[in-house]
């Protein structure tokens, strides 16, 4: 629990916890990306697609994003649409824009 706190106070930039979650091989490729971008920064579905070598797999990275049961350790919510807007989020949209600010605030 002191680790989450200090996440979300920026006092922890990255959480890395042990984790033994079952995913496909494209899940677990899209969540190692995500893992990747920095705390107070954003990348687009489309930019993550690209990232993992999959350019016109937005979607199926919007899809794995969804299915990410993780929210903290696997950084879901530092994907946003191609023209900057939120998106989806499976923990809701307003826990998605209060960790954004937070992030960005503290970073």
């Amino acid at each position: 629990a002191a680790a989450m706190l200090e996440h979300v106070t920026g006092d922890r930039p990255e959480i890395e916890l042990p984790l033994d979650i079952r995913a496909t091989a494209f899940q677990l490729r899209v969540w190692r990306a995500l893992k990747q971008i920095p705390y107070g920064e954003t990348r687009s579905y489309s930019e993550v697609a690209e990232s993992i070598g999959a350019p016109h797999a937005a979607r199926a990275v919007a899809r794995a994003c969804a299915t990410n049961p993780v929210a903290l350790a696997i950084p879901c919510h530092r994907v946003v649409r191609n023209d900057g807007s939120l998106g989806g989020y499976g923990f809701g949209i307003e826990r998605k824009k209060t960790l954004l600010d937070t992030e960005k605030r503290n970073g």
